[in-house]
């Protein structure tokens, strides 16, 4: 676990695509728990540590996760997530370069809970949700795209499939049309970059995770973003 921001209120930090945050019928420990256990060691607490879950990574998704050290600022980050005053940066490394370098995608989105999946459609269907995110190409290799992608909601899968439906599948993502799987279990989405103003002080906030080190691609990309 690599801790990239603490304060008294919050800790943000940089989770690896086999990680999960809270826990699931896996029953692996979850990243939750492991933070726990870390601030008790740290600081010497008897007795129950608290933290508070603000939002969440899909599992084969790695980067930036933020948690709330007291319930004050629980309460205020689950408020601000609600009014998307915290902005999120992601990182996708695609198979298809997209027609339009940049561009906004605006979809609605109905999920199949039994299948853990969600659906991309053009118009307003049943049970659908609006979804929306802006993305822009960073950069290209001989084979694949790096896009940065900007949240304007906060669905289920909802990167994962509105690119899909775009035609730019994120790599290693079986479940969202890929071809295969890659290495590690993960799929090449991190969640790079959190911004916000701070619950508490009021201080500005910005919290980069870095690419996993033990993925060539993201060197490569790295080198020449």
């Amino acid at each position: 676990m690599t801790v990239l921001y603490e304060d008294n209120h919050i800790i943000a930090v940089n989770k690896t695509c086999s990680e999960i945050v809270q826990g699931d019928k896996t029953g692996d420990e979850p990243l939750s728990e492991t933070i726990k256990k870390f601030l008790k060691e740290k600081y010497n607490k008897p007795g129950e540590v608290f933290l508070g879950v603000t939002h969440r990574l899909d599992r084969p998704v790695s980067g930036v996760v933020l948690f709330a050290k007291t319930s004050k600022a629980l309460t205020r980050l689950n408020e601000m997530f609600k009014n998307q005053e915290i902005k999120k940066t992601y990182w996708a490394v695609v198979k298809n370069k997209p027609e339009q370098l940049e561009g906004r995608l605006e979809h609605f989105l109905v999920r199949n809970e039994k299948q853990n999946k969600t659906t991309a459609h053009t118009k307003m269907v049943p049970e659908a949700k609006k979804a929306a995110l802006s993305y822009r190409l960073l950069a290209s290799s001989d084979t694949y795209h790096l896009l940065e992608v900007h949240l304007e909601t906060g669905r289920h899968h909802q990167i994962r499939c509105q690119l899909a439906k775009m035609g730019c599948p994120i790599k290693g993502d079986l479940k969202y049309g890929f071809a295969r799987s890659n290495p590690n279990g993960g799929i090449s989405l991190h969640a790079r970059n959190v911004s916000f103003i701070h619950p508490v002080s009021k201080e500005i906030i910005d919290i980069t995770a870095p690419t996993p080190t033990d993925d060539a691609l993201w060197n490569a990309f790295l080198k020449i973003v």
